[in-house]
């Protein structure tokens, strides 16, 4: 990395399998990017991130870490929740790397920092309203309105995925008709896929969607049927956010978004449903927002992080 005398900061965008990160500069250029496992025990979680930070510096002179995780984050960097990342739950991530590291740090829910990172750099620069869903393991969700980032009362808004989109099972947990169980692709797509080889007696599971939608290309009814259920489920669950929040534009991320074959079967699924609703369809071509792929793809969450942490040294 020659960039000498610049500022850098370090971006850290935390997923429930793999920690992704980058040397970031203060213009959003990536001059470094890696990745690694995610240690799901507390204190082995932390040391792996204190060790990353500090092989950084050793390369270059960090301003400062933004991190970008799952969850409900409260401003002063609280985990209410982490996601699968059960024994983060309750601690102060901001607090707990900068005693260990001595440097700023900025905590930021991954779906926000989606958000932030398409205003900034990416496909939402135009957008003074507009909402940024990232499908994966769950469905999370950024939320700009009027050119700030909503965040709710307790940090909680975007959480689309636990959006009910279906008749109330009788009696269990009802987040089985939710967006995340029905719709997400880990959680939906997969699970429901593996739901319906189960009762067919099959154990030949995929390993991810992409085999779901190679196994449909090949024919197979099981796979198809699922994946139309998936593309009307997520559908429905855009309607309802068109109808909420009036966006001007509403942003895929996420591993899948990159898939080609995806976002085509979206928006063909998403043009039925609207030209079905009397109301939206005589808005469509009016007021109803596009959705459109997200620019930063993978790299979205460490940049956002990046960004709010830059601003924040600003004030």
């Amino acid at each position: 990395m020659n960039n000498e005398g610049e500022a850098m900061f370090i971006g850290i965008d935390v997923g429930g399998t793999t920690i992704k990160y980058g040397v970031i500069l203060k213009n959003g250029e990536i001059v470094k990017k890696g990745q690694m496992p995610t240690i799901h025990e507390k204190e082995g979680f932390l040391q792996s991130i204190t060790a990353l930070i500090k092989s950084l510096q050793q390369e270059a002179i960090v301003d400062g870490v933004g991190i970008s995780a799952p969850g409900i984050i409260q401003k002063d960097g609280t985990m209410i929740t982490a996601g699968s990342i059960k024994s983060l739950y309750g601690i102060n991530l901001k607090q707990e790397i900068e005693e260990r590291v001595k440097l700023p740090v900025m905590v930021e829910n991954d779906a926000n920092a989606a958000a932030i990172a398409e205003k900034w750099l990416g496909h939402a620069q135009n957008c003074e309203n507009y909402l940024c869903l990232v499908v994966g393991t769950g469905i999370g969700g950024g939320i700009i309105v009027n050119d700030q980032l909503y965040r709710g009362s307790h940090g909680m808004a975007g959480e689309f995925g636990w959006m009910l989109i279906d008749s109330l099972p009788d009696q269990g947990n009802l987040e089985t008709v939710s967006l995340n169980q029905r719709a997400a692709v880990v959680g939906g797509l997969c699970h429901q896929y593996q739901l319906a080889l189960q009762q067919l007696g099959r154990s030949d599971f995929p390993q991810d969607a992409v085999e779901i939608f190679q196994r449909g290309a090949q024919g197979e009814v099981v796979a198809n049927q699922v994946l139309a259920q998936f593309f009307q489920d997520l559908s429905v669950g855009l309607l309802n956010l068109i109808s909420t929040f009036d966006p001007e534009l509403i942003l895929i991320g996420g591993g899948i978004s990159e898939n080609d074959e995806f976002m085509a079967r979206l928006e063909e699924n998403l043009c039925q449903l609207k030209a079905r609703h009397e109301s939206i369809g005589y808005l469509e071509g009016r007021t109803i927002a596009p959705i459109r792929r997200a620019k930063l793809k993978n790299d979205a969450g460490m940049i956002g992080a990046v960004y709010q942490l830059i601003n924040q040294r600003r004030k």
